[in-house]
């Protein structure tokens, strides 16, 4: 039996409503930041590092240096971030006391390790690190159990201010993959297996992990003033 004039017409509607959901599907596919990975085990070039040996905080003519060897999916690293650092950058870092360097170590079994230390790295290029850093560990458990953590760090850094058009292609490239990598590799050299890992001038700390315990050690290390 032949479709009478209005079942065509309702025919062509839907057909053509069918085809508006499916281009409005496809610019949503093609426009959304496609999914990123940042390779392991890069082969690390000369100018993944010249000039950076590392993210610094504090003045160069601190005393002492503490070198922090972390991974951003480490929950240990997460709590010492959040709870402990506050309190050392205020007592110590701000008042010129001691220099801290942080230093990347992605363990292997942290799927998303690498990609956090790729976009805080991407916010160090827009001289926006710190905040990008702090705002990845304090978002731990929200993108560590993700099944694609990079829509959340792009969230951050939008909120951080940071230009995402930049900061995509940053993503993108995998600019710092070698960078990432030397970080690790230094880290091997020195023994590092675990993070976090401190090092104090060339040496392993095996101590406590709280703001009191840096304290004291910092007061240990500090050149004392002769007596006249």
């Amino acid at each position: 039996m032949a479709a009478t004039p209005t079942g065509m017409r309702r025919f062509y509607a839907v057909l053509a409503g069918v085809a508006v959901i499916g281009v409005a599907v496809l610019g949503y596919l093609l426009a959304r930041p496609s999914r990123v990975s940042i390779p392991a085990n890069v082969t690390v070039q000369a100018s993944d590092t010249a000039g950076f040996r590392g993210y610094i905080k504090g003045p160069e003519s601190a005393p002492i240096e503490i070198t922090e060897f972390a991974d951003y999916q480490c929950p240990f690293c997460q709590t010492f971030a959040t709870l402990q650092m506050p309190t050392i950058e205020e007592r110590l870092i701000r008042t010129g006391r001691l220099r801290w360097r942080y230093r990347d170590f992605p363990l292997q079994q942290h799927e998303f390790a690498r990609l956090a230390a790729h976009s805080a790295a991407c916010g160090h290029e827009q001289e926006k690190y710190w905040e990008q850093h702090d705002r990845i560990y304090e978002g731990q458990a929200e993108w560590s159990a993700a099944r694609d953590a990079g829509p959340l760090f792009r969230s951050y850094a939008e909120g951080n201010g940071l230009d995402l058009a930049r900061y995509d292609k940053c993503m993108e490239s995998g600019k710092y993959a070698g960078r990432i990598q030397a970080s690790v590799e230094e880290g091997v050299r020195l023994g590092v297996s675990s993070t976090p890992t401190l090092l104090v001038g060339d040496r392993l700390y095996q101590g406590r992990f709280d703001s009191d315990a840096i304290s004291r050690l910092v007061d240990s290390l500090a050149p004392r003033t002769a007596v006249q």
